[in-house]
């Protein structure tokens, strides 16, 4: 019998290894083609964990255990997916969840995540609204939020929060005062802000976006976040004066800046700017090379493959480390657009990062999820799944298309996407829910409170009539003995009115 259950174990054993290896993925990243198929299957998996587009469920939200900032992330995901593969099948879940989750004031401050809501949460929506105006994603219907309109939005509520009264500036984590973290500064409510200001500065050409660009990275390296050395640090406290920098380094801020200072590079070079154009290309090749160095892993240049370093080597990244490098990889990629210089250095460490995230792809039920792991490993899938396992090998994937995509628009190349310099208002920053949390009033919503009012009185006085009335009188007088009683009396009207007595 036991001899028995150890050939079915080793049978099972060997299906499963069967099943897994009719699944794993053949990828030539020199194959445009290859790339597309890997890539659809990729996205396919991803979006079977999201189900904010099924009846009963929240649109733009993800469920337990990742938090509502990761869903903008996968909405930014799935724009990019159309972006490179010309595939419209998510486009409209993704415009769908988009717009539910922007909030009473069109800035991605819905009233419901009061509790998570940081300014790098509501960066990465506004980051994925930048990036749906500059590949002109299908836009809206006009009664409802633009694409670039959202982005300022994002962009103003942020600026209007920036407090100099601690540190001398820079964004705090949290909006909240009551949530966790709101006394500590960190680079990516910074990098998310200098991201979308150096693209909002690309797209429109107003100084305003690039002056505000240029604040931040001067804040970022005056207060060490940013060293000499382009490390990008983790953050401080501000009890501290910023002075207690954890060290820690994340490879999703020091791509946010790289494609930041890649924009501004593009900026300063279409204005003009020569002395800003060297400045910026000097700081975008210092960070490409800490991005080397710190975050991609090989015997040698040929073969460095990504890597979250901080937490991936020992098993450690929790839910939202483990998509880090789905937004490395698409910042990267798109670096090249605005720094075409990084190129071939930036298209060999991508591809092979692309070849070894999907050999991590053979796990799950089909056979086919993927893991973190990507480096120093032989293709054995280390045993995880998730949504940011899954978007970060779609994204690199996706990535090897970047020479053949499309250069991002601007207004000025042929941007569609309607913008508002005022958007977000200027309640600053709306960093209190009370007086925003249900929205602005509006005509309806005071003739509904009228009618309300109305009938509630009307209810009122019919009560009391009838609690007055007496069956053996008439209509006519109950109502008199009624408003009789009700009346105010001389003893109540005079005491009301009457003037204090003098003093003793």
């Amino acid at each position: 019998m036991l001899r028995l259950l150890h050939k079915a174990t080793a049978v099972a054993g060997l299906l499963l290894l069967a099943n897994n290896s009719i699944f794993a993925y053949e990828l030539d990243v020199q194959s445009t083609d290859s790339i597309k198929n890997v890539a659809q299957q990729l996205a396919a998996d991803l979006v079977s964990m999201y189900n904010g587009n099924q009846p009963g469920q929240t649109p733009g939200l993800l469920p337990q255990p990742y938090y509502w900032w990761e869903a903008g992330a996968l909405m930014g995901a799935l724009i990019d997916y159309w972006y490179y593969t010309g595939d419209t099948t998510y486009n409209d879940i993704t415009q769908q969840g988009l717009l539910h989750q922007v909030g009473p004031y069109n800035d991605f401050m819905p009233p419901n995540q009061t509790l998570t809501e940081g300014n790098d949460d509501q960066g990465f929506w506004g980051m994925a609204a930048m990036s749906a105006a500059e590949y002109n994603f299908q836009n809206p219907a006009e009664d409802k939020p633009q694409w670039l309109a959202l982005a300022q939005a994002v962009f103003n509520t942020q600026a209007a929060r920036w407090d100099t009264q601690h540190c001398n500036g820079g964004l705090r984590w949290q909006i909240f005062t009551w949530n966790n973290g709101f006394n500590y500064k960190n680079s990516i409510s910074q990098a998310c802000f200098f991201n979308l200001a150096s693209r909002l500065a690309l797209y429109t050409g107003n100084s305003t976006y690039a002056d505000w660009a240029v604040r931040t990275w001067d804040w970022m390296t005056g207060v060490g976040f940013i060293d000499n050395a382009y490390r990008v640090y983790d953050g401080a406290t501000v009890e501290q004066n910023c002075a207690d920098i954890t060290p820690y380094e994340f490879s999703y801020n020091v791509g946010a800046f790289l494609l930041g200072a890649a924009a501004m590079a593009e900026y300063s070079n279409k204005a003009g700017e020569t002395n800003d154009v060297a400045l910026w290309h000097e700081r975008v090749d210092g960070l490409l090379n800490n991005t080397e160095l710190i975050f991609f892993f090989g015997d040698d240049d040929n073969d460095k493959v990504m890597i979250e370093i901080a937490c991936e080597p020992v098993s450690l990244c929790d839910v939202d480390q483990q998509s880090f490098k789905a937004y490395l990889s698409r910042w990267m990629a798109a670096t090249t657009k605005w720094a075409p210089w990084t190129f071939d250095r930036i298209k060999k460490l991508l591809q092979n990062s692309a070849r070894a995230a999907v050999k991590q792809c053979t796990g799950g039920d089909n056979g086919r999820m993927c893991g973190l792991k990507w480096a120093n490993n032989s293709g054995e899938w280390d045993g995880t799944t998730g949504v940011g396992q899954q978007m970060a090998a779609m994204e690199v994937v996706l990535a090897n298309m970047i020479e053949e995509a499309k250069q991002p628009v601007t207004n000025g190349t042929g941007g569609t996407s309607v913008g508002d310099p005022a958007a977000g208002g200027n309640d600053n920053g709306r960093v209190d829910p009370v007086k925003w949390q249900h929205g602005p009033i509006t005509d309806g919503d005071r003739a509904g409170a009228a009618f309300v009012t109305f009938v509630v009185l009307t209810t009122l006085l019919a009560a009391l009539v009838f609690m007055f009335a007496d069956e053996m009188k008439t209509a006519g007088e109950n109502w008199d003995n009624f408003r009789s009683t009700v009346s105010p009396q001389p003893g109540i009207r005079g005491a009301e009115t009457a003037p204090p007595p003098p003093p003793t």
